[in-house]
Order: C-alpha cells, then structure tokens, then sequence
C-alpha cells in the first residue's frame, strides 16, 4: 500500500524525540521491510529545513534526506501546480498543511499524521 507521511510522522521516526501512534510505527516497519511505499513531499521538507535551522529538531536537511535516500521505499513528492491548485479548495489555516493535504489527496493515499485536525478535512484518510 501507499502512504504519504506527514512532516510530525517523518521527523518523530528517523530523530525519535516522540512516540509514532501504533498504527503508524507498524506501517513505517513494514514499509521498510518492503511491504509499502511510503511518500514524503518536497514542503515536509522545507519543514524539516526551516526546523533544523532553528535548532527545534536534532537533524539537519542533510541527514534527513540521506535517511529518505538510503532505503527503497521513500519517494520524494515535488510540488507543482496541480498540488497547488488541489490546495486551494482545502480550508485549512495552514499553508503548508495544506500543501501536504493536497498532495495525499492528488496521490490518492492516506496521511500518516498525528494532526487530528487533519481529519476534519474531507476525502482524507488520516492514520496515526
């Protein structure tokens, strides 16, 4: 199966400050056992840019995208102008969740986010 990983899901596995919800720590070890494929976009990781710099996060930019890189199941989601203009028609108060929002819907797939306001947001299967 497919799943998009919001940026709280990809920062709380590689760096392990947090605990994943059940749900999704069982599918982020499978995934990496080749079970699933797992999608990051491109403004998680301007997230994690803009974190690092800011020293909230213990990772740079640098180690996080050599973590993606180093196993088959990531795949990188660039941003475009269909994201975009998905993103528009979501009522979020945050743009860059937005962003990811619209990019789940796009895929098709589900968010792995421990955000429970991403469930207000319709046509979005939110896993945690």
């Amino acid at each position: 199966m497919q799943y998009l990983l919001d940026t709280n899901a990809i920062i709380r596995h590689f760096s392990q400050i947090s605990k994943l919800g059940k749900k999704a720590k069982e599918i982020l070890v499978q995934a990496e056992s080749d079970q699933h494929q797992l999608f990051v976009s491109i403004i998680s990781l301007m997230e994690i840019m803009y974190l690092a710099e800011k020293n909230r996060i213990p990772m740079t930019l640098e180690e996080m995208v050599n973590q993606l890189n180093s196993k088959k199941c990531y795949s990188i989601v660039e941003f475009g102008i269909e994201i975009l203009r998905e993103a528009e028609l979501i009522k979020f108060y945050e743009l860059h969740d937005r962003l990811i929002l619209a990019t789940a819907k796009i895929l098709g797939t589900p968010v792995i986010s421990s955000d429970k306001r991403f469930k207000e947001v319709k046509d979005i299967e939110v896993i945690w």
